[in-house]
């Protein structure tokens, strides 16, 4: 099953470059979603049909090692080519000197033989993410895609190059979470990290050229961390398997492993890349940029959490991600653009996620994981919303959502739930949460506890300014004509759903899926959940029903009759225009407050990136100073 699962996708990629009729290729991913998640069924029930234990497989992979040296040099290349085409240095440097670490280790180092792949519960939840969530966001980019187009008639329409992309992306996010050897692992990464750089670059516009350039030098400076880490543990401790990282304990390769999650996920002082991605197509934010492959950051983080329990690599890894939440948090206060409040906001809760990490007990692991889940969820669904929203629209610009319950329903609906998921009770992020701030008060660090109170405090500040947007209730203008299609939606709703019944099911998630996770990563658990399952069931119920149904009876106001208000003059009748004192005609209208002085991007910015590289920069500096080799 396991090569079925990341040739599926890769075939379906080499297939639509030469699919030109749209109508076929939309039906060609709807099937090849379909497969993906039925293989993905298949393959989970036979694991667990197995006894759903941790299995290793292929001990002995020389022709599979050649292919993937092949595919090094590959990528390398490609990435000198189009750097030498628009003008950028960095990158080259980067991209030639972590392939030759890379192939030097392979082909020099004595290292013995082990399984290249595993497939655990953590595997397990990773699959369904990629499958599930990548699936749907594949489905929605059919419909999403034909309205992007129409409304930017000046990109050139590349909608094969972008399937492909998406659809190569998930084979190449199956492979990484399936290996367990670092060399594997390290493949997968690259594969990623040049998929998001070619979508980012998508609209071939200035900007998105400039953008694809940062996230990749910034992303393939974790690359080079990540074959430093593969070289020190083929040379110093004979051996490239990620389980033996974490049972040597040594600080230097978990260090190296620890950047390149970090710059995967988007931490400072790597956040940029993150922002800058935005300018792509929604589709690619929604798969890549929120909820797989940045996930591919944090899900490393939590492979070796266990070894970072206590220790200066977990420290460093904790304060980031802790600083990150904060800052990130803060930021999202000023903007009024949704793509870049969801950008910041994804930051700010991968900053949590690797706090998290960084501690390295069962507590705040538990707490990750759910996180991871939750995150995933809501955040693909809410890029989706905002995507259909600006090709209804004409604009993602939260002030333009004013009383979007009235205008367009069903997608304040969906993006209501989406915010909710984020910051309201019972939703799991604020369980999740909950849980990690109290193992961060067990664990004595004063710092972090700091973080996630005020950063929690500034989460709720920006979620409710936008979802009291949506709620608003006033007569419309205009019409608007909602033209997303049916594909969109249906990824949509069952975004909406899954969201839903995560929430319903929380203590069956727990029991099922996050408590084996830990107790494989720990060989433990606890239980986080004091009270008893039904109880909390029972509590869920009633509560996720509360936001739907208020939106639900909010959007019925709209045939009731209408109460003038004082208006500062003679009220027009609407409550949106009235008459001032010279007798002419002025426009009442509702605004967020931004703050973009206090908490503006230019204001936090550097000292954000300042505090953070300090931080990562003397860790390294200790690290390297003889701590532990």
């Amino acid at each position: 099953m396991i090569p079925l699962l990341i040739g599926i996708p890769a075939v379906l990629a080499v297939l639509f470059q030469f699919i030109r009729n749209e109508k076929a290729r939309g039906y060609i991913v709807y099937a090849g979603a379909g497969i993906i998640m039925l293989t993905t069924v298949i393959f989970i029930v036979n694991w667990i049909g197995g006894g759903a234990r941790v299995q290793m497989y292929y001990p002995e992979t020389e022709l599979i090692d050649h292919l993937m040296v092949a595919g090094d040099l590959f990528l390398m290349c490609l990435i000198i080519y189009l750097s030498i085409k628009y003008g950028k240095v960095l990158p080259i440097i980067l991209s030639v000197v972590q392939t030759a670490v890379v192939l030097y280790t392979e082909f020099t180092a004595d290292v013995k033989e082990g399984p290249h792949m595993m497939v655990d519960w953590l595997t397990i939840l990773m699959c369904i993410i990629i499958a599930f969530i990548g699936g749907f966001i594949c489905i929605y980019t059919v419909g999403y895609m034909k309205g992007y187009h129409n409304h930017h008639k000046e990109v050139k329409d590349r909608q094969p190059f972008f399937f492909s992309m998406l659809f190569l992306f998930l084979a190449a996010m199956f492979g990484l979470v399936l290996s367990q050897n670092l060399v594997w692992i390290y493949f997968f990464w690259e594969i990623t990290s040049v998929i998001s750089f070619l979508m980012i670059g998508y609209t071939r516009s200035e900007e998105a050229v400039n953008n694809s350039f940062c996230a990749l030098w910034m992303n393939l400076l974790g690359g080079l961390g990540f074959a430093v880490a593969i070289a020190l543990m083929a040379q110093l401790h004979g051996t490239l398997q990620l389980l033996e990282v974490v049972n040597i304990g040594a600080l230097l390769p978990l260090m190296c492993l620890s950047l390149a999650g970090l710059t995967k996920s988007a931490q400072l002082p790597f956040s940029t890349w993150l922002l800058g991605a935005m300018v792509a197509p929604t589709p690619s934010s929604a798969l890549l940029h929120s909820a797989t492959m940045v996930k591919a950051g944090v899900y490393l983080l939590i492979r070796i959490s266990p070894a970072l329990e206590g220790n200066l690599v977990g420290i460093i890894v904790s304060s980031i991600g802790g600083l990150t939440f904060i800052m990130a948090s803060m930021m999202a206060i000023a903007q009024n653009d949704a793509k870049k409040v969801l950008a910041f906001s994804t930051i700010s809760n991968l900053g949590l996620i690797v706090a998290c990490s960084g501690i390295g007990v069962e507590e705040t692991v538990w707490a990750a994981v759910f996180l991871m889940i939750f995150h995933a969820v809501s955040k693909s669904m809410l890029f989706q919303s905002v995507g259909a929203t600006e090709n209804t629209l004409g604009s993602r610009d939260i002030e333009n959502m004013h009383g979007l319950i009235i205008t367009v329903p069903r997608l304040a609906y969906i993006m209501g739930i989406g915010i909710a998921g984020m910051y309201l009770a019972p939703f799991g992020m604020l369980i999740s949460k909950w849980v990690a701030l109290k193992s961060f008060v067990d664990s004595g660090n004063v710092v972090l506890v700091l973080f996630i109170a005020y950063g929690s405090a500034t989460t709720m500040f920006y979620w409710t300014k936008w979802l009291a947007k949506l709620l608003c209730f006033h007569i419309p203008r205009e019409k608007v004509k909602d033209v997303t299609r049916k594909d969109e939606y249906v990824s949509m709703f069952f975004h909406a759903a899954v969201m839903l019944l995560l929430c319903l099911l929380l203590p069956l998630v727990a029991k099922w899926m996050v408590n084996p996770i830990i107790r494989e990563l720990f060989g433990n658990s606890k239980d986080v959940l004091s009270m008893s399952v039904l109880t909390t069931m029972a509590i869920m119920l009633v509560s996720i029903f509360i936001v739907p149904a208020a939106m639900f009876f909010i959007s019925r106001r709209s045939h009731r009759e209408i109460v003038p208000i004082y208006m500062n003059g003679i009220n027009e009748g609407d409550n949106r225009f009235f008459m001032n004192s010279y007798g002419k005609k002025e426009h009442l209208y509702l605004s967020n407050w931004y703050l973009r002085f206090e908490f503006g991007r230019r204001h936090l910015r550097i000292p954000s990136l300042i505090m953070a590289a300090a931080v990562l920069v003397v860790g390294f500096c200790l690290v390297i100073g003889g701590v532990s080799w």
